[in-house]
């Protein structure tokens, strides 16, 4: 069984990275894996790359503008140069890509069937599954045009594509992942982020008991009796549904080689879409507002960084050269390690790590990226050796930031935490992509 667990809907932009970014996306993007791989493990990381307002906020914190379309491509493209050139040590490896990469998915992954054993033809047909459904069986106005199957050694894996719609200049980006892929560290669902179309159906609240046991009841009629009132409410509501959905069907079957009813039992059988979905909103405008960031998690940073006691982070605070600056970033750096779901709800605060490339909310300071790079790395490879004071720092970093929310509250200028970046941003070595 898979999994879809979520999409995104952002605005359509367009332009290419910098190389000065492109290569710190990469450097900063594998080390955040592989904080990940070490500390929660490889089904770990497929749950976070699975789940959509992580995977923003990953974007985000690796200084990509915070909501825009192209976050897809680059973080992907960043991990796929790092994380493959280190997938025997690592054990995962990213396989397609945008336009003609996509379509070389299959190989790739046959590729790495033969030489791990895992079964590839399995692995090819969830992938070209993910991608029909998306595309043909579900068709909701967006074209698809870059599929990336993330696989691990053990043969778990994790699916994100993305279509565009040009007539409403937006791109959808989907989210799947392989059977039972639940973890978080604490909380069970995934998400979804799009534009808000009204009640979210959540099944695991606690609110959600009466219409769980309803569910349940239902459960006991016959399934044509539910189908019959089902395709009834459709056509009320839309008198060509049902053609709509069995010229899908038809579109589907031929594409599978498979017949009308085995089509209709692979899907029902097969997929599981939006299960427990969070929504959340990614707007037009490109600058960072202050209703687009939970400000009381930023004030947690700031105050974490500009007024953290030495002995707190004692191991960090002694590598040379590093200031309440960096000391921000890598509390932002830490969230996305160590957060849970709830913490990703404002993908835009992670701006706040390292900027974006647009200038929003401030240029991206290149020397503060480059210490958080090797700050990160150096942990890493410390923790490998047995040494973990600094890993551990870091680690407390988020904590300290959450003890600061919980009994502080602490409060932000917004306005004048922007006007510091911009003030020290040549001092940072701040750059965009304009430059």
């Amino acid at each position: 069984m898979i999994k879809r667990t979520g999409h995104a809907d952002l605005p359509l932009h367009h332009g290419i990275v910098p190389k000065w970014l492109a290569d710190r996306m990469r450097d900063l993007g594998t080390e955040i894996i592989q904080a990940l791989l070490i500390e929660y493990g490889r089904k770990e990381v497929l749950v976070r790359l699975s789940d959509p307002l992580w995977f923003q906020s990953l974007g985000a914190v690796l200084g990509m503008d915070w909501h825009s379309s192209g976050i897809t491509t680059s973080v992907m493209y960043a991990l796929k140069r790092g994380l493959n050139a280190r997938a025997n040590e690592l054990g995962l490896c990213i396989c397609g890509g945008r336009g003609k990469y996509s379509r070389r998915t299959p190989e790739e992954l046959l590729f790495l069937a033969e030489h791990t054993g895992l079964p590839g033809d399995d692995l090819v047909r969830a992938s070209k599954l993910s991608a029909k459904i998306d595309s043909t069986a579900v068709q909701d106005g967006f074209q698809l045009y870059q599929h990336n199957f993330i696989l691990s050694k053990n043969g778990d894996w994790a699916v994100v594509q993305q279509g565009m719609n040009t007539k409403t200049k937006t791109a959808r980006r989907y989210h799947w992942c392989s059977a039972n892929l639940r973890s978080f560290i604490e909380e069970p669902h995934s998400g979804i982020t799009g534009e808000n179309q009204g009640s979210i159906l959540n099944l695991t609240d606690n609110s959600a008991d009466k219409t769980r046991s309803s569910i349940l009841t239902l459960s006991h009629e016959k399934p044509e009796n539910i189908i019959k009132e089902i395709k009834d409410i459709q056509q009320f509501g839309n008198p060509n549904a049902q053609k709509e959905q069995e010229i899908q069907l038809e579109l589907f079957a031929q594409e599978n080689k498979l017949s009308i009813q085995n089509a209709k039992d692979e899907i029902e059988r097969q997929i599981i879409l939006d299960d427990g979905s969070r929504n959340c909103i990614m707007p037009v405008h490109h600058e960072v507002k202050p209703e687009d960031v939970d400000l009381n998690r930023l004030g947690g940073v700031l105050a974490t960084a500009y007024t953290a006691q030495p002995q707190d982070f004692e191991s960090l605070l002694l590598t040379p050269g590093l200031g309440p600056r960096t000391l921000q970033s890598l509390t932002l750096v830490s969230e996305v390690i160590h957060g849970t779901p709830s913490r990703f709800r404002d993908p835009a605060r992670f701006s706040f790590a390292h900027g974006g490339k647009d200038g929003h909310p401030f240029p991206v300071p290149t020397r503060i990226y480059d210490e958080s790079i090797r700050i990160l790395g150096d942990s890493i490879e410390k923790s490998k050796l047995g040494y973990n004071d600094k890993s551990e720092c870091l680690k407390r970093l988020h904590s300290t930031a959450l003890e600061i929310e919980r009994n502080c509250s602490p409060e932000v200028d917004f306005d004048a935490a922007i006007a510091h970046e911009n003030e020290h941003s040549k001092e940072w070595g701040g750059r965009t992509c304009y430059d």
